[in-house]
């Protein structure tokens, strides 16, 4: 990764049908630190997709393999995640994958090596028996002998993954696997800014004896994408990405998607305060690392009085991390979505509201190369009070998805904890939440009349990190898909198919009715 440059620019490719090929057009890709054209990708054009459109059509709606089909494949594939896993423990393939993705995505060593660690957790959770135990089925007996009826878990056939520039490696890698553990053949797009990374995950499976026709993987824009998906009747489409692309993909594609779509978290600060230094470490990394660049990250904190008094000054110790966070070691890095002049001006619309006011940063970063059409500002919070977002256009306003390092301050009373519930159901996503408090009555409020999917609750509850043990995904939305676990896995990358059994002995025929 290191020799990556404009002198020496790294070259990206597609696959397909177990093929690495170019396209006659090429994208060149800018180093979000200095600005020089440091890769060029295949820029797949509409007159070169045939190949991608037939192969996901071809697809048999059986699919590579399910429980009565091919069952050695459950086999193999776990014995790949085994591979894999033990190739990404040599710390310089470890390295090599930390470097890569802070060449692409910068963030610090510690945030692309907990990608690294996700992945490599994951892929020995997968090995051995653990991809077949994705197929387990369910029996029941039945009403005589001879009958019994069980359910199985099948594929869909041709299906699709595309995923955002965030997590360059853990969310790309885990739900292409995931759709081909259960049968699917897969084609994956990864936003091309950083889809150099996914690329060489799929050679490093391919080493490790993952067959290359198993996934294809394709450089291209949003537009040709949705054609493939479109010819190729992709049975079933993973996104993760914006909500505006996601409804699209809802419709375009009859609803045959998992979404995980934007995330505007937030996270609430009970009544009971302990544990400051602690709490303040916590959403000091929700809201800013990554620049708060993660559809987790925490964009509201709402901050009950008793976090608020001079003794604790929350905020205060907030601005005190923030402002510890540099440029020179990616605690704080380029925004890759969000230009410095579209930051700022979304911040003067959050400062228009009334009574809110600037909690600290604000300004853009000086003395560096990032290009312009990225963003590089401090982290900046904007404090109102909650009874600012009873109206809906400060609501609206203050609830815009700033992929960025940007978070709004909410301050609240004793008796406004109705208001705050209010205002995370008015939240058009329901992704990750935080409730910090060991209070079981004001846990089990907020709990009981909200609907986040992945919600940590508790003093050191938090909305980022979701460890690869637990669900992590949206809720309250029939498209809601999720990754890492068992459940996630068969949610979206399967169906159920019930087989009635039923050999007899025929002992009496009944009258006709």
């Amino acid at each position: 990764p290191e020799t990556m440059s404009a002198g020496k620019p790294a070259e990206g490719m597609n696959l397909c049908g177990g093929s690495w090929t170019t396209s006659k057009y090429s994208q060149e890709i800018v180093d979000p630190m200095n600005g020089d054209a440091f890769l060029k990708v295949p820029n797949t054009g509409f007159d070169e997709i045939e190949a991608f459109v037939q192969r996901m059509a071809s697809v048999p709606r059986s699919g590579l393999h399910n429980p009565f089909k091919n069952p050695e494949r459950y086999v193999m594939l776990g014995e790949v995640c085994g591979a894999a896993a033990r190739e990404m423990f040599k710390p310089e393939v470890s390295d090599f994958f930390c470097r890569l993705i802070q060449r692409v995505a910068p963030k610090s060593y510690a945030q692309a090596g907990g990608e690294i660690k996700a992945v490599r957790t994951w892929l020995q959770d997968y090995s051995g028996n653990s991809v077949r135990m994705l197929a387990e089925s369910t029996g029941l007996p039945g009403d005589h002998v001879g009958q019994t009826t069980v359910g199985y878990r099948m594929p869909f056939g041709g299906v699709s993954v595309i995923t955002p520039f965030n997590f360059p490696l853990e969310i790309c890698s885990l739900q292409t696997l995931s759709a081909v553990f259960m049968g699917n053949q897969c084609t994956t797009k990864v936003d091309w800014k950083v889809a150099i990374v996914m690329e060489q995950f799929l050679r490093m499976l391919h080493a490790c004896g993952l067959p290359k026709t198993d996934v294809d993987y394709i450089y291209c824009d949003g537009p040709v994408m949705n054609e493939i998906l479109l010819r190729g009747d992709a049975k079933m489409t993973l996104f993760t990405g914006s909500q505006r692309v996601a409804d699209k993909l809802a419709v375009d594609l009859k609803g045959k998607v998992k979404l995980e779509d934007a995330g505007f978290d937030w996270k609430i600060l009970g009544p009971d305060v302990m544990d400051v230094d602690y709490v303040a470490w916590q959403a000091d990394h929700d809201a800013y690392g990554f620049s708060g660049q993660k559809c987790s990250a925490q964009s509201m904190l709402f901050m009950h009085e008793n976090w608020t008094k001079p003794e604790v000054d929350i905020v205060g110790r907030l601005a005190t991390l923030a402002g510890q966070r540099s440029l020179e070691n990616l605690t704080n890095c380029p925004v890759l979505t969000w230009p410095t002049e579209k930051f700022l001006e979304h911040m003067n619309r959050c400062l228009s509201i009334p009574g809110a006011k600037l909690a600290f940063g604000g300004k853009p970063l000086t003395g560096h190369q990032i290009p312009p059409q990225y963003g590089a500002v401090e982290p900046t919070a904007v404090r109102l009070p909650i009874e600012a977002l009873e109206d809906p256009p400060s609501f609206e306003v203050a609830t815009v998805e700033l992929f960025g390092p940007f978070q709004v301050l909410v301050d609240y009373k004793d008796g406004q904890q109705g208001k705050v519930i209010e205002a995370i159901n008015r939240m058009p996503n329901h992704l990750t939440a935080g409730i910090v408090s060991n209070n079981p009555i004001f846990i089990n409020e907020v709990l009981g009349n909200s609907i986040t999917g992945t919600t940590y609750a508790g003093a050191r509850a938090r909305t980022t990190g979701a460890p690869v043990q637990h669900w992590f995904g949206p809720s309250g939305d029939v498209r809601a898909g999720g990754i890492h676990t068992k459940h996630a896995i068969q949610l979206c990358w399967s169906s159920h198919r019930e087989v009635v059994y039923d050999f007899g002995p025929v002992t009496n025929i009944p009258q006709q009715s």
